[in-house]
């Protein structure tokens, strides 16, 4: 497999992150969505938000000299939580989990939370194979499919 670079997010990027959060398989997959996907305009200032705050840390995620999807963590001190996307065109290349545990060499924040919708095994696979660990499940609203679905709640502690 390919190596990892993770660097600063770069407006260039933007429209790549934008056509992949958009994509309905990848969202399904995810479940956890923007209100609306396909809203260029609020994927914009959503995205000018993150990169103006201090409390979200987003890297892109490179290999083989191609962007491939982002890596970071976003909020409140003590319940920081994980966040990833890769391309659906490269999912089952391990980047995903190549990416993340690149991130975690990165960030010295520990503890460190995740959600995933509960059917989601490619993104428990990622997480657990990065050394989280399941701590509690919940439900919640998953925009892209419409409906309530089961999460699992997951941590990495130092």
């Amino acid at each position: 497999m390919a190596g990892i670079v993770l660097r600063p997010v770069q407006d260039g990027d933007l429209p790549l992150f934008f056509a992949w959060m958009s994509d309905p398989g990848a969202t399904r997959v995810a479940a956890f969505t923007a209100d609306d996907p396909t809203d260029r305009a609020a994927f914009d200032a959503h995205w000018a938000r993150i990169r103006a705050g201090s409390r979200v840390v987003m890297r892109t995620v490179v290999a083989d000299g191609a962007v491939v999807g982002h890596v970071g963590e976003y909020g409140d001190p003590g319940d920081r939580q994980v966040t990833y996307w890769i391309d659906r065109a490269h999912w089952g290349r391990g980047l995903a989990t190549a990416a993340l545990r690149a991130y975690l060499d990165e960030t010295p924040t520990r503890p460190l939370h995740a959600r995933a919708a509960a059917d989601n095994i490619g993104s428990r696979r990622v997480l657990e194979k990065c050394g989280f660990v399941v701590t509690g499940e919940d439900r919640g609203f998953a925009r892209a499919r419409g409906e309530e679905i089961d999460e699992v709640l997951v941590t990495l502690r130092g």
